[in-house]
């Protein structure tokens, strides 16, 4: 069972707190993870931990969560599940967790409700630093899960939709609406699964790629010579023909492979 929320203090708006209610829908997102006996699984932001229980009862190896909020931190650490795993508490922000530290060595998997208000950035540390992640699911804002799985030339394509599709494949698993959480959000919430790419296959530069897409993306109607002009003292035209890449292409018409190639053809020119 979660703990009690009518015990608890309001969701905080400061944490972007939505707390799930249905756990119908509870059930389907812990359900969307897979989980299997040997795995180890972290979850973000339990608050009243709506998805903790039903993610104990599946039995992983291991189980952690993360939480920022004080008093649900020290509510799961006096009142944890029965039974085997052990709960592991952690009272800490997502955004300064060394997901790095997730290697190969152990089969993981992420889950959690991600507060709307930081859902992008964590999701785009998670998923290109964890190199041993196996799986993962969130649940956040409709509208950046449609970012996610967007593709080139829509209106929803961006940086986030590139920098992650380049590192898994994403996929909308459902819509979960309003009326299931309290306080009830504005907006449509999405569950999305993600299943990583072999490290060994992500034949790209991370840090070469990131600095393209926030280049490119701050002016996407622009073409992709005028943007670089602006920040590239030579050798565009010869980046741009190695890439396969049309100057007068604007950047949300480019796929997934033709910004991480261009990335790295642009690597040795000299930066203005």
């Amino acid at each position: 069972m979660a703990l009690d929320i009518k015990q608890g203090p309001r969701a905080k708006k400061s944490l972007g707190q939505n707390f799930l209610q249905d756990k119908n829908t509870a059930n389907r997102i812990v359900d969307a993870l897979k989980i299997e006996a040997d795995d180890h699984v972290i979850e973000i932001g339990p608050g009243p931990g709506a998805l903790t229980h039903l993610i104990h009862d599946r039995k992983p190896a291991w189980f952690t969560i993360l939480e920022k909020d004080n008093h649900w931190a020290h509510e799961h650490k006096r009142q944890p599940p029965a039974g085997d795993p052990e709960l592991q508490v952690v009272l800490t922000d997502a955004l300064l967790f060394p997901w790095e530290n997730l290697t190969s060595d152990k089969p993981w998997k992420v889950i959690g409700n991600l507060p709307y208000n930081v859902a992008s950035p964590l999701m785009w540390d998670i998923l290109s630093k964890a190199t041993g992640l196996k799986r993962a699911v969130f649940m956040i804002q409709k509208e950046v899960g449609d970012r996610i799985v967007a593709a080139p030339s829509s209106k929803q394509y961006g940086a986030l939709s590139v920098w992650l599709q380049s590192f898994c494949k994403p996929k909308r698993e459902f819509i979960v609406p309003p009326g299931v959480f309290i306080p009830r959000p504005k907006v449509d919430s999405a569950v999305l699964s993600f299943v990583p790419i072999p490290v060994e296959e992500r034949d790209f530069d991370p840090a070469a790629l990131s600095w393209l897409l926030k280049v490119t993306f701050q002016q996407r109607r622009k073409q992709l010579q005028k943007i670089l002009k602006g920040c590239i003292a030579s050798g565009i035209d010869d980046a741009l023909e190695k890439a396969g890449v049309v100057g007068t292409a604007r950047p949300e018409t480019l796929t997934t492979r033709q910004f991480q190639l261009l990335a790295d053809a642009l690597k040795s020119c000299p930066k203005k």
